[in-house]
C-alpha cells in the first residue's frame, strides 16, 4: 500500500483516490513514451466509470503527419517488446489522427488541426486527468 501512495504522489494525483492497476501504469508509461519523442500536450484520462469502451485515453499531438505516425509507431514498437499488441489501429497512412486500440486503453495521436477539431479533451472533460506531460 505504501508503494502505491508513493507512486500516486509521483503522478500528482491529489483529488481522488485511485488504485494503481497495471493498465493505469501502462497508460502513464505510454504518455511518457509519447513525451520522450517530443509529443505535445500529452494527457492521460481515466475513463473508468464514464465509458464502457475503454478505461484510459492517452491523447497527444504530433507536429506534422510524419511525426504523428512516428509517435504512434514508437508506442506500438515499445509495447510489442513487452508482449503487448495493438488490437486495432487506424490512420497510420494519413498521419493526421492515428488511433491505437489496446482494449483497456486507447492511444490517440493527432496533428494540431484534428486535435482542435475533434476536441476529445473537452468531450471527456469529466474524466480525471491521471498525468500530463
Amino acid at each position: 500500500m505504501r508503494i502505491n501512495r508513493i507512486v500516486l504522489k509521483l503522478l500528482n494525483i491529489k483529488k481522488k483516490r485511485y488504485t494503481l492497476d497495471k493498465y493505469q501504469a501502462l497508460a502513464v508509461e505510454v504518455g511518457e513514451l509519447l513525451a520522450d519523442k517530443k509529443g505535445l500536450d500529452v494527457v492521460v484520462l481515466d475513463l473508468r466509470g464514464l465509458s464502457g469502451l475503454t478505461d484510459y485515453f492517452i491523447i497527444a499531438t504530433g507536429g506534422n503527419a510524419r511525426h504523428t505516425s512516428a509517435l504512434a509507431s514508437h508506442v506500438e514498437d515499445e509495447l510489442e517488446e513487452k508482449g503487448i499488441f495493438v488490437h486495432h489501429k487506424e490512420g497510420h497512412r494519413e498521419g493526421d489522427w492515428v488511433l491505437l486500440d489496446y482494449v483497456d486503453f486507447v492511444v490517440h495521436v493527432f496533428n494540431e488541426n484534428k486535435r482542435a477539431y475533434y476536441d476529445l479533451d473537452s468531450a471527456w472533460s469529466s474524466a480525471p486527468v491521471i498525468a500530463r506531460f
